[in-house]
């Protein structure tokens, strides 16, 4: 393993993604997204998606070189368009005008439509709490997960996230989880590595429960607690792709294929003033200190440490440098 800083590391991807074809703000954008990943140990994704991210942008799966458009066609409501683009620059365009507009109406939404994945979506609900606001999000992905009893893939890991601001500028409770009992990532990383994956995360093309990572890719992923886990991800697939003008988990091809369509994925966040509720600061304080009574309890979120520097693989990070290079 070798030692790499957050400032060495959001400089090499940046000139990474420059090097194949994206211009300096989404590439600074994304390169950002990266190290923040990285910082808190989420390689999935962190360095992991860059190779990905640079054919793309090779073979135009990406788009680095258009602008995000913002429009507001009511009060409250924000839209962009990516453009086919990375969801990071878009979601930084929309970001100041859904924040004024949630202040102003106490909630607003903000949808983007047309983007490639935006990997972690507490990434970007985590901005609107650092903001002082709630933000509530939801995505979809490449489709990997059958109803409960099917094996016909309907939907992806459909990620929910949900970030609150302790109003002294910090996070006071932040969750980011997929609605399968796993991230596909981990799958894939498992595959890479040549281990097993624990029964109950997924089962194979005929519907039975499988430890083999490369079955479980064929196969399907297992929504968290059964039905209910399935109605969550059904809820994100419904937002993210009928509100953003996005497609449907099924008609995207995997997400790290260097080539075919683009991704045209949505993310739609609610974005929530908590001063619209005198109330608020009391409620989240008392609820605080009732999930904290306990020496193991905590609220979601809480104890997160920011590693700088952060551990990369030499061939990881070798392979970063050469993409760089390029």
């Amino acid at each position: 393993m070798v030692q790499v800083s957050l400032k060495v590391i959001e400089e090499t991807v940046a000139v990474a993604l420059r090097a194949h074809g994206a211009d300096a703000f989404p590439a600074a954008e994304v390169a950002r997204a990266v190290a923040a990943a990285e910082s808190v140990g989420n390689k999935i994704c962190g360095l992991y998606y860059v190779e990905s991210y640079c054919q793309q942008l090779r073979t135009g799966r990406v788009k680095g070189d258009v602008t995000p458009h913002v429009t507001a066609p009511r009060a409250a409501v924000v839209h962009v368009d990516a453009q086919f683009g990375f969801a990071q620059p878009a979601f930084a365009y929309g970001l100041t005008v859904a924040l004024d507009a949630a202040r102003q109406s106490g909630v607003a939404t903000l949808a983007v439509g047309h983007a490639h994945t935006c990997t972690s979506l507490g990434y970007f609900t985590e901005q609107i709490a650092a903001a002082g606001l709630i933000g509530i999000g939801f995505t979809n992905a490449s489709p990997i997960v059958a109803a409960p009893g099917g094996k016909t893939r309907v939907i992806g890991t459909n990620p929910i996230a949900f970030s609150v601001p302790d109003g002294q500028g910090g996070i006071a409770m932040q969750f980011d989880q997929s609605t399968t009992t796993v991230a596909l990532g981990k799958i894939t990383m498992a595959k890479a590595a040549g281990t097993q994956i624990p029964e109950g995360w997924a089962v194979d093309a005929d519907g039975n429960p499988t430890t083999d990572p490369a079955a479980a890719i064929a196969g399907s992923l297992i929504s968290m607690g059964g039905y209910k886990g399935w109605g969550f991800g059904l809820m994100a697939e419904i937002l993210a792709a009928g509100m953003t003008g996005g497609v449907l988990s099924k008609d995207v091809k995997p997400l790290k294929a260097p080539e075919g369509a683009p991704h045209d994925l949505g993310q739609y966040y609610i974005i929530i003033d908590p001063s619209a509720s005198p109330d608020f600061g009391a409620r989240l304080s008392a609820l605080a200190d009732a999930a904290n009574a306990d020496p193991e309890g905590r609220m979601p979120g809480q104890n997160k440490v920011i590693q700088d520097p952060v551990e990369v693989a030499y061939a990881v990070w070798d392979q970063i440098t050469a993409l760089a290079a390029a």
